[in-house]
């Protein structure tokens, strides 16, 4: 029989390319996976489930999404290629079944002051479309509106060859654009304090500079010194006029100094390109104090903040200007746009439409277009960019999510839920790295990772449906269903911080008096006022430590030791037992290893192939010259010292010939946070974002100040670690610190002793208190979307 005749009687055939059904996972080792192994079914939900640092990030986007975007980064040329990040291939041996990856992660969107929502979602892009069309009075095209487009024009003589003579004629050009001239396309204008920026009764040469890295023995110092246009050695009091204009404000200008040529400009000018062109909030410490202390940034009064000149503002439609439409909360403007019936701009409007409605679907509808991108918290970073995904025509790819639920109220999970849903019931893969037990409630297929974190984890430890998960007596199974019992007894307040007419954004003149010496969660859904009321109300002066959702910054060679300024102690304990000096015991410094350069690898750039990072053969990956390696503290080395664990090290420095009591103490805190697991030396770049916030947790534990305020402190945690959190905080009240928490985890909101619930609802429909209270009368009352989910959560 033919093998044609074969696959006729069979019924119904298969088509071969139906086959391919599953994405195959075998081998993978990237970070702490062990050699693991996992089939994962096409167009199904797949959720990823484990403790924080138990390797689902690794085995997702390091694994499966790395190497789908790296194949398809290959389709392009080697010259486009050589434009693009180069990715190594990640550590495994079989990756069968790939599809398209696009990745949907929680990094916080583009800290650029020009950066808003409707510009990083194409929304602002439709709007000023549709002015240059409707708009009237008719005052150009599209970037007559837009706030990145100056307006200029000029005029000169040009020659034209024509039969083979050449005539000159003139020309003119002007472009329109919708750029305030006075603040530049930015909404404020910056005034600078010049007391802070030098001492004018010293000259330059005996250090009247206050601006961090203007030193006048460094590269400025060269600079100031060949420049000619003011005497160095005189004081700043003294300057004329012209002598102070150059030194302040001159524009730059080529300067020759010792036969190099170099460029001078005056200090504010280099001040708002090299500080001012960063958002405040990405700048290091020490950078951020200076330009809080010398400039003050205020609305600018020429456009009143909207960043658009009063052309743009002068054409309008039935009424509304586009910096009104971009100042309405999007549930409004989406009601505006869905009145304006213009056949010409049909398709337009239709598709803005659908941008706008699926803000409001994706419960983001209390933004307006003009919120600048980088304050944007990292749930609300990440829906925005689902928006653009939701309308999309593409089929047959691979979503990949971490945590979707994070920042949003248990009202706003389902509707999460239905989102991803749609996703998948368009014939798409859908991955999702979820902790929440609703979220995880809807998978087709659970991949649980463990048993525990960092080295104890990168198992597969159970792998189906979630009646099977429950049924696995795995750690998320045991957990799944964990209830936080209201507690019988709360704690009585010691005083009260007092907030008065509390405007900022969306709230409402709010007067609340937050109770001292307790923990107290501010909760509500998302939207409806509670960081500004918490981050933007607090009065200063109140001694408070706030602990925010923000990324640690740090290089690959930056990691837990270095961050927490444990590797200090260390450093001199290691002097101190060898009688040499602590720079030989950095891998940033004297101590490091010369063929690597304390990097442990050494990278080699192949141009337009993917770079390759091998361990170094001098120091074998131990970052350090042999030589330092001989000196031993407690019978351990230095590079021994930073592989071990938290744990490990809080035993080897509390106690015998290597007791350090300030290297104990921070590996204490470090263990109260639950990061025992974590090694010394792991570069901060690997860490997940709940470790990240932990570890800052961990280093804000050692100031000073009486009121601590944690911005959603369970990100990243396992349910199985929510207890050990809870314990965490009452440690923290019970010693005498007051505790504010804006969650929505129902656990911690059950555990607390006092909640305020902002609402009812976001954007305008919220900024008011709508509860005040113990979670007990919460419950009891049911009177807000809070109260009511917390009732269901502990079965009241």
């Amino acid at each position: 029989m033919s093998k044609a005749t074969r696959t006729d009687t069979q019924s119904p055939a298969q088509h071969v390319a139906d086959r391919h059904d599953r994405i195959r996972v075998q081998g993978a080792r990237v970070n702490n996976l062990k050699d693991i192994s996992v089939e994962l079914p096409k167009r199904r939900l797949t959720v990823f489930t484990g403790v924080s640092g138990s390797g689902k990030s690794s085995l997702v986007f390091g694994t499966i999404a790395a190497e789908s975007q790296r194949m398809i980064n290959e389709t392009y040329s080697a010259f486009v290629q050589g434009f693009m990040p180069t990715m190594a291939r990640p550590e495994v041996d079989v990756l069968d079944g790939l599809t398209t990856a696009i990745i949907v992660d929680q990094e916080r969107m583009g800290s650029d002051p020009r950066s808003t929502v409707g510009t990083a979602t194409d929304a602002n892009a439709m709007l000023r479309i549709l002015f240059s069309r409707l708009g009237k009075p008719h005052i150009g095209s599209a970037q007559a509106f837009s706030f990145n487009v100056a307006s200029i024009s000029g005029a000169g003589a040009v020659t034209v060859e024509r039969g083979g003579t050449s005539t000159k004629e003139k020309r003119s050009f002007s472009i329109t654009g919708g750029m305030c001239p006075r603040c530049e396309g930015r909404g404020n204008v910056t005034d600078f304090d010049l007391s802070a920026l030098y001492d004018d009764s010293k000259s330059l040469n005996e250090g009247a500079l206050t601006i961090p890295g203007y030193s006048m023995e460094g590269w400025y110092g060269r600079i100031f010194r060949g420049c000619g246009f003011f005497d160095p050695d005189k004081p700043i009091r003294k300057f004329n006029k012209k002598e102070l204009h150059d030194l302040l404000h001159k524009e730059p200008t080529k300067i020759k100094v010792d036969g190099i040529n170099l460029t001078y400009a005056g200090l504010i000018p280099t001040i708002q390109k090299s500080f001012l062109a960063k958002d405040v909030d990405a700048m290091q410490p020490h950078i951020r104090a200076f330009v809080e202390r010398v400039v003050t940034f205020s609305v600018c009064p020429d456009c009143k903040g909207t960043r658009l000149n009063e052309g743009a503002r002068s054409s309008k439609i039935k009424g509304i200007n586009i910096a009104d439409a971009c100042a309405m909360q999007i549930s409004d403007l989406a009601k505006w746009v869905r009145r304006l019936d213009e056949p010409s701009v049909a398709p337009l409007l239709g598709k803005l439409q659908h941008s706008l409605d699926s803000f409001v679907e994706i419960g983001l509808g209390y933004l307006s277009l003009d919120r600048p991108a980088g304050t944007l918290s990292g749930g609300e970073a990440q829906r925005t960019k689902m928006i653009r995904h939701l309308g999309s025509s593409l089929t047959d790819v691979t979503y990949v999510f971490d945590e979707p639920t994070i920042g949003l109220h248990p009202h706003d999970i389902q509707r999460m839920n239905n989102l991803l849903l749609q996703l998948r019931d368009k014939g798409n893969t859908v991955l999702v790295v979820e902790h929440k037990p609703e979220a995880i409630a809807i998978a087709d297929h659970i991949v649980d990772l463990g048993p525990g974190a960092g080295s104890a984890g990168g198992t597969v430890c159970f792998e189906g449906t979630l009646d099977g998960l429950r049924k696995s007596g795995s750690l998320t199974g045991r957990h799944l269903d964990d209830r936080a019992a209201l507690k019988k007894k709360v704690r009585k307040p010691t005083g009260k911080l007092k907030i008065r007419g509390a405007k900022a954004h969306n709230l409402r003149d709010v007067d609340v008096d937050i109770p001292l010496g307790v923990l107290v969660v501010v909760t509500g859904v998302a939207g409806s006022g509670k960081s500004s009321l918490v981050h933007g109300s607090i009065p200063a002066g109140a001694g408070v430590v706030a602990v925010d959702q923000g990324a640690i910054r740090g290089s690959r060679r930056s990691n837990p030791a270095t961050y927490t300024d444990l590797l200090e102690p260390i450093r001199k304990a290691f002097a101190k037992a060898n009688g040499v000096k602590p720079a030989l015991f950095s891998a940033n410094s004297e101590g490091a290893c010369p063929t690597c350069n304390g990097a442990g690898v050494i990278y080699t750039d192949l141009a337009m192939m993917a770079g390759v990072a091998t361990t170094c053969e001098e120091c074998e990956g131990k970052r350090f010259q042999a030589s330092v390696l001989e000196y031993r503290l407690g019978d351990r080395d230095i590079s021994q010292v930073l592989a071990m664990s938290v744990n490990e090290a809080k035993a080897f420095f509390g106690a015998g010939k290597a007791r350090t009591p300030a290297a104990h103490a921070i590996l204490e805190r470090l263990a109260d946070v639950g990061l025992g697991y974590l090694s010394l030396g792991q570069p901060l770049t690997t860490l997940s974002g709940g470790e990240r916030q932990r570890l800052k947790l961990a280093t804000h534990m050692a100031e000073e100040g009486g009121v601590y305020v944690l911005d959603e402190p369970t990100t990243g945690l396992h349910l199985a670690d929510v207890e050990q959190l809870l314990g965490l905080l009452d440690r923290l009240v019970d010693s005498g610190k007051s505790v504010i928490v804006i969650e929505h985890h129902q656990a911690v909101m059950a555990h607390a002793d006092w909640i305020i619930d902002l609402g009812p609802g976001a954007g305008h429909e919220g900024g008011r208190v709508v509860f005040e209270g113990t979670p007990a009368d919460l419950v009891t009352a049911r009177s807000t979307l809070t109260g009511k989910h917390l009732a269901a959560y502990v079965g009241a």
